[in-house]
């Protein structure tokens, strides 16, 4: 007999009792999805303290807050990327664990990462649009 609906799929499905193999091997690969958004996230932070950093090299002060805001606009697409990657790894993640706490955990973790991507990219706009409205040369 079944338990609470919190207890659903506290035990071993089908997946883990046939497919063990298949089930180990989508946790592998939904680790590898995780390593490569951290390393994505890694690039995109260098890239944006190079940048930041390059543009306080200039003299004019408008061509330095451009130089930022373009910066800005580069790391708001690596994290944007970087989220949806987690997101996916996650899916997985939930899918393979057959609990139903897993299930509304992932659900919370995508309303909040679906949150911040839609803040992110409103920002990310925002400064676009300063950027078309204010050009200037070095």
């Amino acid at each position: 007999m079944m338990g609470s609906i919190w207890e659903f799929g506290a035990e071993a499905g089908v997946l883990h009792e046939h497919l063990g193999w298949l089930v180990g091997g989508l946790e592998w690969v939904a680790a590898l999805i995780d390593l490569f958004a951290i390393a994505l996230l890694l690039v995109g932070a260098l890239r944006f303290i190079a940048g930041v950093v390059h543009a306080e090299t200039r003299r004019n002060a408008k061509a330095r807050v451009r130089g930022t805001n373009t910066e800005r606009i580069e790391l708001g697409r690596y994290i944007l990327a970087g989220l949806e990657l987690f997101i996916v790894s996650d899916i997985i993640h939930t899918a393979l664990s057959l609990a139903f706490a897993d299930l509304v955990f992932l659900g919370l973790l995508v309303v909040i990462r679906s949150l911040i991507s839609f803040f992110l990219d409103r920002e990310l706009e925002q400064v676009k649009h300063e950027l078309r409205e204010d050009p200037v040369g070095d």
